[in-house]
């Protein structure tokens, strides 16, 4: 099971940014996948999740309304769309997959995945 995510950088308070992550090793079909994010000095969190069968999304309150998660099975590719960005969400980004198809919001925004990747840096900044 490989994750890679990428797209990071830096960004203007108010701006957008939009994450990739190219999986490899299991069918995006089968499992829940979502983003998680640690912030300096902070614990790991669960951002977005994205059950299998794309009928449930969660979302931690903090991002609600600004970011959206998605997925192109064709690509193997999981994205996320970062809009209205604001400082506080200056973290490591990680693309993560959860050992199941459907995962609780409990369990999603615990960041407790199966897997993740090497993240992608995101700084919110002016």
């Amino acid at each position: 099971v490989q994750l890679q995510a990428s797209g990071g950088g830096l960004a203007q308070p108010g701006g957008s940014l939009r994450l990739s992550c190219s999986v490899s090793g299991f069918s995006l079909g089968d499992y829940a996948i979502g983003w998680l994010r640690q912030a300096r000095g902070k614990a790991r969190e669960g951002v977005t999740c994205l059950t299998s069968s794309e009928d449930t999304t969660y979302y931690t309150d903090s991002v609600k309304g600004r970011f959206t998660i998605s997925r192109d099975r064709t690509k193997n590719t999981v994205y996320l769309q970062m809009n209205n960005l604001r400082p506080e969400d200056t973290a490591v980004y990680y693309c993560a997959r959860w050992p199941w198809a459907v995962v609780s919001d409990r369990l999603c925004k615990s960041g407790a995945a199966e897997h993740w990747g090497k993240g992608t840096l995101v700084t919110v900044s002016s």
